[in-house]
């Protein structure tokens, strides 16, 4: 079997741009950020120097999936793989990525050596005229050649020592800067299991390249091949995963950039809201504050206006008193010191003047009241545009004045709502427009006054009241209607509660002949009959009551309850049978 070489995966060959080969970002540790030195590649391809993991803090792990790890390491490449039972295991987290690292056996310098990451390093220090590049023979001095042969670099002594050994006088040396339009400069790589052989073939079977010492031992009769014959077949597959990978990548980078149009946007919108949020704001505030000093003015205005009545009652009811306490100390001093001549002389003044006095009507109660409150949740109008909260109301609630209306007032139906509504009003009789009163309301049997009946008060936020009820039995009832605990007007009354409605087992007809389809013993409740012997009413004849009636009952409202009882007599039983 002949080696043939070919400039494919990982040879030997020129690329136009030398500074398309390496950036920092392939030649420095992303932990360090300095140049790689003995660069480990991580499960996560993520490059880090090996003395950078091996200051990372290890945490233990559990291995639950009993066979080989996604962690690969050149220590595996010799190693049969062998299932691992549920164990402990250290691991890492990868300084870029932050994704879990399972460490092989060997720790971190069991991880694979990153080549690629060294002749990156390697084309780097080239550029810079050698710099930082030691002999790999004396690691003393700067290097100057570089033998091709053996993938060597050299100082100018040991470069020296090399030509004249026999095994490597012919060796080709070439300097430095002739290496820099190189894509590959690094070192061979040499078998771990055998430090003198290099990796050039490739086992088939363990699927990891070998050495030829290797397939005489170990790997003997395993089918193996040269790297550059199975390159074909393993990097076509390798373009293969690129391949279905790379719409994943165009994917995922369309994505970011939809993000990020659509973070700008969103930024700009926020702004753009944000000024919308502040402008309505301060206009809010701004009638607000306006809407707060139009209820200070008339707060001020209705206590101007109540000290001013205060102040005028005052003044009258003062007035009232001095004439009061001038007409009794006059009498009173007449009374006691004047003679019976003076006395009668003057009665007819102070009788006159005392008679005004009581007659004069004046109110012992204060005209006004301090009743002055605040609704903050009462709609106030618009101000500046605005939909304003707030208002300052001095009415009270007189239950003298409140009024009860409604059909179920007074009457009811067992085990159906009957509802009716409380209207509130102030003492000028005047809807107070607002709800919030304190209305309490009570239904109870006569005959069971510990039962209660539950009562619902809906407030309708407009000075009326609507309260509902369902009786449970026929009876009678007392219902209160109290504010502040005072009774309102009418309060507290009778209620009448009848049994269900009773439909009618009759006809709603005018004639019973005809409803009867002709039989002459149909008699009706109309008590009205036919001549011919018929019992029952007819179309206009005697006894007829002039207009549809039920032939059950008599009555003459289609809509309405039958009264039909089983104790009427017995020829007006019959009648509830009459049928069309």
């Amino acid at each position: 079997m002949s080696e043939n070489r070919k400039p494919l995966l990982g040879f030997v060959h020129k690329v136009p741009d030398a500074n398309a080969s390496g950036n920092s970002g392939k030649t420095h540790c992303p932990s360090c950020l300095g140049l790689f030195k003995a660069p480990r590649l991580l499960p996560c391809l993520h490059t880090v120097c090996t003395t950078c993991l091996e200051k990372l803090e290890p945490f233990s792990v559990v291995d639950i999936r009993g066979g080989d790890s996604d962690t690969s390491s050149e220590g595996s490449l010799f190693q049969e793989p062998k299932s691992r039972s549920l164990q402990p295991q250290i691991g890492i987290l990868c300084p870029v990525c932050d994704a879990q690292v399972d460490l092989p056996l060997g720790g971190v310098k069991a991880l694979t050596i990153d080549h690629l990451a060294m002749n990156d390093v390697m084309l780097e220090s080239l550029r810079g005229e050698g710099q930082g590049l030691v002999c790999d023979l004396c690691s003393d001095r700067e290097v100057e050649k570089r033998c091709q042969t053996c993938k060597a670099n050299l100082c100018h002594f040991c470069c020296q020592a090399h030509r004249r050994q026999k095994k490597t006088m012919y060796h080709t040396m070439v300097d430095l800067k002739d290496l820099k339009g190189y894509s590959r400069v690094g070192k061979p790589i040499l078998c771990t299991a055998h430090p003198a052989e290099e990796l050039r073939l490739f086992c088939e079977l363990c699927d990891r390249p070998v050495c030829r010492d290797c397939v005489v031992g170990e790997h003997r009769e395993h089918p193996y091949d040269f790297t550059s014959n199975v390159i074909h077949k393993h990097g076509d597959s390798v373009r293969e995963l690129l391949r279905g990978t790379q719409p994943h990548v165009e994917a995922l980078e369309e994505a970011l950039a939809q993000i990020k149009t659509i973070n700008s946007g969103l930024q700009e919108r926020v702004e753009a809201v944000a000024a919308d949020v502040r402008t309505f704001s301060e206009g809010y505030i701004k009638a607000i504050e306006e809407h707060r000093d139009k209820l200070l003015k008339q707060l001020d205005d209705i206590r101007v206006q109540k000290e001013n009545s205060l102040q005028l009652q005052k003044a009258q009811l003062e007035q009232l008193l001095a004439d009061m306490r001038t007409g009794v100390e006059f009498t009173e001093h007449l009374l006691t010191s004047g003679s019976d001549l003076e006395i009668l002389i003057t009665k007819g003044v102070v009788v006159d003047r005392l008679r005004k006095l009581n007659t004069v009507e004046y109110s012992a109660r204060p005209g006004v009241n301090d009743k002055i409150c605040f609704c903050p949740q009462e709609r106030a109008g618009q101000c500046r545009g605005y939909e304003v909260y707030g208002a300052i109301n001095t009415k009270e609630v007189d239950p003298a004045k409140c009024v009860l209306q409604g059909e179920d007032l007074h009457r009811a139906r067992e085990k159906q709502t009957a509802s009716f509504t409380l209207l509130c009003k102030d003492a000028a009789g005047e809807s107070m427009g607002k709800g919030g009163d304190n209305v309490q309301v009570a239904v109870v049997p006569k005959d069971k006054k510990d039962s209660p009946i539950r009562t619902v008060v809906q407030d309708n936020k407009d000075g009326s009241y609507h309260v509902s009820f369902t009786p449970k039995e026929a009876g009678v009832y007392t219902v209160w209607v109290c504010i502040r605990e005072q009774h309102v007007q009418g309060s507290p009354f009778t209620m009448t509660v009848r049994r269900k409605h009773r439909p009618h087992p009759g006809v709603f007809h005018c004639c019973a002949f005809c409803s009867s389809g002709g039989q002459k013993t149909a008699r009706c409740a109309c008590g009205g009959t036919m001549p011919g012997g018929y019992l029952g009413c007819g179309h206009g004849h005697k006894g007829h009551p002039g207009r549809p009636h039920w032939s059950c009952c008599g009555k003459f409202i289609e809509k309405s309850e039958c009264t039909y009882t089983a104790g009427q007599s017995a020829p007006r039983s019959l009648l509830r049978t009459v049928a069309l």
